[in-house]
């Protein structure tokens, strides 16, 4: 199911609407690119649709690159900027379902070391709750008991 809804209008590009799936869950909003490419001109596009959910109670985010066939180098660099802005902001943020061919691009370019990517939707929800519970255990005080 393809969706866009009023308020992510208002960041379509009037040349072209980004089809995107977006599936919020008790823990993480699970976001599917139903594009073929992510290029620098899109990133500004997805800004507007991320960032807001940093502002959300669920501040976690699982973007779904199934059906992506090429990221060029300044959205690939977007994509590692996101995810650091997401964690300095107590968020997550992990991609999951890279294709071979993409994940060995961002391979050889030295970028996928520096992203949380896991094979699996399923892998990325267990990496989002286990930061979930390191957030919560860093932020108890020394000798804090929360029971």
């Amino acid at each position: 199911m393809t969706f866009s809804s009023p308020s992510l209008l208002t960041a379509v590009d009037k040349l072209k609407c980004m089809q995107v799936k977006i599936d919020t869950r008790e823990k993480f909003h699970a976001i599917n690119i139903l594009e073929p490419q992510i290029a620098a001109n899109m990133t500004a596009e997805l800004d507007k649709w991320l960032l807001p959910i940093l502002q959300n109670d669920v501040k976690s985010v699982i973007l779904n690159l199934k059906d992506i066939q090429i990221i060029d180098n300044a959205a690939a660099a977007w994509l590692v900027k996101t995810q650091q802005h997401f964690y300095e902001n107590n968020g997550s943020f992990v991609i999951c379902c890279l294709n071979k061919e993409l994940e060995n691009r961002l391979d050889e370019s030295g970028i996928l070391e520096l992203l949380n990517v896991t094979p699996t939707e399923s892998e990325a929800s267990d990496v989002v709750q286990m930061e979930e519970i390191e957030r919560e255990l860093f932020d108890e005080e020394p000798g804090e008991d929360k029971s």
